[in-house]
């Protein structure tokens, strides 16, 4: 009798069941996981290394005579800077041993409890380089520190101790740092430099962040716009670029999402990227923030459809 009362309301229990998924409407749909920026800085246009940029000070004019003497090779620099609208934004500079590229960048706002954690992301196994202070780092690509209140990347081309050609020693590789570390507090570039051409994005840019921007860095490169606009929790770019062969962002697996936008346009979630050709132009427009939310591409076309006239015409 038990038995068969058992099994009456399992089949009670069963038939409910049965019944109420055949009364439900479909299940709901499962949004898609919210993809943010993995990235420290954007890609950057081809061929910018300071032969066109900002003028104005930098570290890397301001210490070749020094190398020079030190090292006892050639050491110039090209003439101009750049930023690479990243988080942090790095004022960015070229040094040349002999023919050798080193890439100089300091942060254009002051740094942040993790600003050398982020400088240092993917660069693999870390030393400590206490010539440089305690909270120096080296790796095979590139060494971060502080000067005051900014932090310092070194980034030779071919790296540090690879044996490459285009590569510099370790030794090289301090002695540009300690010289860097000297000129520092005499070259710093003002927080504002704006172009009135930007203006026209920067409410857009400035809802975005959320916050009345702490750093402008507006400049031409040939004739090309750039426009940054940055906090400490938030940087947003507009960088064009004339006659660029390739939109290497258009090659990456798997392939990115065209974009409404340019001829052809890609959007990059990942990179919290909107790039675009149109003529002769690319367009590069990026937001990153830390800690990192979704930039999505309506916040991306907002920013820069103020600015579209000039980039469509």
């Amino acid at each position: 009798m038990r038995l068969l009362a058992g099994m009456f309301a399992v089949l009670l229990v069963s038939g409910c069941t049965v019944a109420q998924r055949a009364n439900d409407s479909r299940p709901p749909a499962v949004p898609p996981t919210a993809v943010v920026p993995s990235v420290i800085a954007p890609p950057q246009p081809e061929g910018l290394d300071g032969t066109a940029g900002a003028p104005g000070p930098q570290v890397c004019t301001a210490i070749t005579r020094t190398l020079t003497a030190k090292l006892r090779v050639p050491v110039t620099a090209k003439p101009n800077a750049w930023n690479d609208g990243g988080l942090p934004a790095m004022d960015l500079c070229t040094l040349l041993l002999e023919d050798r590229a080193v890439t100089i960048g300091v942060s254009a706002l002051p740094s942040q409890p993790d600003t050398v954690s982020r400088l240092m992301d993917g660069a693999g196994a870390l030393k400590s380089l206490p010539e440089l202070g305690p909270d120096a780092f080296i790796a095979d690509s590139r060494l971060v520190f502080h000067v005051g209140d900014r932090a310092l990347r070194i980034t030779p081309v071919g790296g540090i101790d690879r044996s490459n050609a285009d590569g510099i020693d370790r030794a090289k590789a301090v002695a540009i740092a300690l010289a860097a570390r000297d000129a520092v507090p005499k070259n710093l570039r003002p927080a504002r430099q704006s172009d009135e051409t930007c203006q026209l994005s920067t409410p857009q840019a400035e809802r975005f962040v959320e916050l009345h921007v702490q750093l402008r860095r507006d400049y031409r490169v040939n004739g090309a716009l750039t426009c940054i606009w940055g906090t400490f929790e938030a940087t947003v770019s507009i960088v064009e670029a004339f006659d660029q062969t390739t939109i290497p962002e258009s090659q990456r697996v798997p392939p990115p999402r065209f974009a409404p936008i340019g001829q052809p346009g890609y959007y990059l979630p990942e990179a919290g990227e909107l790039v675009f050709r149109q003529g002769r132009r690319v367009v590069r427009v990026s937001a990153l923030t830390n800690p990192p939310r979704e930039v999505t591409l309506d916040a991306l076309t907002t920013i820069v459809d103020p600015m579209l006239p000039l980039f469509l015409r």
